[in-house]
């Protein structure tokens, strides 16, 4: 597999020039190379534990790893790429919105599950009256962590409010839990002053939480956040169904490729099963 590092500026000189167009490097005329735009971690960690079994398929794999979020959609609608993978399905919609541009998921790969992890307590069933609980304070984030408090037993949400949800949005709250809102970078830094703490995956291992051996609960793969928040394979409207895409997301949802992230990411990295998953293997 070829693996090429762009500079997020670099990559906006070059399509100002159009110079993709002649580019031989990154576009390939062999129409059994698949090129991916992709983040480092764990984007290309994954694709390339899948370009061997790809390659056995006769399939060759070419990933450029891009250090923003903006050109890997923008190389996929131009068509100098076959495909992206680092987004989930929000980043995704709110992108084709902003930019005109025509890009749809051709296949849900992993998720980052949200965690509860001990504060002061280390068991769910310790949490008293008046007990305080940290979450982050961004919208989407304090969303998913009151999600999970309330698949938990903690509170009960109104109907209807999901990935919107906010504390004003609590029901019932029958231990009378002091929600603690934080920036999200700030929760883990006060497990030592309050019950619990509510982390997405990459600030639980920044706090040196090992998200598979500490996390007292997390997000599984049928809840509402991880079926949303899943992160894709995205292409332009009309590829999703050719057949290099197919035999792509088909690797990356491999046994193989679920094995290698199940045992490398300490659950802050998960395969996402979807329904479709969940009948093939029947």
């Amino acid at each position: 597999m070829k693996i090429k590092k762009i500079l997020a500026g670099t990559i906006t000189a070059s399509l100002a020039l159009g110079a993709f167009a002649g580019n031989s490097i990154l576009v390939s005329a062999d129409d059994k190379t698949i090129t991916v735009a992709a983040s480092a971690t764990p984007h290309a960690e994954i694709l390339e534990q899948a370009a061997p079994l790809l390659e056995e398929q006769g399939w060759d794999l070419e990933v450029t790893v891009f250090e923003d979020y903006v050109q890997p959609n923008l190389v996929v609608d131009s068509g100098d790429f076959d495909a992206n993978y680092f987004q989930h399905i929000p980043y995704l919609d709110d992108f084709n919105k902003e930019h005109g541009t025509d890009l749809v998921n051709a296949g849900g790969i992993h998720y980052e599950p949200f965690g509860i992890y001990p504060g002061t307590k280390k068991d769910l069933s310790e949490l008293e009256e008046g007990d305080v609980i940290a979450v982050p304070n961004d919208t989407t984030n304090e969303a998913r962590a009151l999600l999970l408090l309330q698949d938990n037993g903690i509170i009960k949400l109104k109907d209807g409010v999901g990935l919107e949800a906010t504390v004003k949005d609590i029901e019932e709250n029958p231990k009378n839990v002091e929600i603690e809102e934080l920036e999200a970078a700030q929760v883990s830094r006060v497990a030592g002053e309050v019950a619990f703490v509510v982390l997405n995956g990459n600030y639980a291992l920044q706090a040196g939480y090992s998200v598979s051996k500490d996390a007292i609960a997390y997000e599984t793969s049928d809840s509402e956040a991880a079926q949303t928040y899943v992160n894709v394979v995205a292409v332009k409207a009309g590829n999703e169904d050719s057949e290099k895409i197919k035999a792509l997301v088909d690797t990356l949802k491999s046994d193989e490729i679920k094995d290698f992230i199940t045992e490398n990411y300490d659950g802050a990295v998960i395969p996402f099963e979807d329904s479709e998953d969940g009948e093939a293997a029947e």
